[in-house]
């Protein structure tokens, strides 16, 4: 099987993903040239049947994760840098918290025969 993607329309890397999800099932091997790609597709077995509407309809759901992860980079990375930036700034109350949780630590550390002898 042999299918052809434009290159104006189709991503490269959504074009990878979705022959990435069929690589269990067959051998799959990619080219390009000036106006599209080409996917062609054989089976590792004989039983397996790859119909041409569902690796389009992989690739369209590639295409889609594409476009919403480069819509959402910011807010993304704003969600992380803000996870991250409380954890690095030092204050009173991190401070106490820090030492309450060290006292917890010894006491669960210590050896019950010492503790209770």
């Amino acid at each position: 099987m042999e299918f052809n993607f434009s290159k104006e329309i189709y991503d490269k890397n959504a074009i990878l993903k979705a022959a990435y999800t069929f690589t269990d099932e067959f051998y799959i091997h990619l080219d390009a040239n000036d106006i599209s790609y080409t996917v062609t597709i054989v089976p590792k077995d004989n039983k397996t049947t790859l119909s041409v509407e569902e690796f389009d309809n992989e690739v369209l759901s590639q295409m889609i994760r594409h476009h919403v992860s480069k819509e959402t980079k910011n807010v993304r990375e704003l969600l992380l840098a803000r996870a991250f930036s409380s954890t690095v700034v030092e204050n009173k109350s991190n401070k106490q918290i820090i030492e309450e949780s060290n006292d917890e630590i010894d006491n669960i550390l210590q050896d019950w025969f010492d503790a209770n002898e």
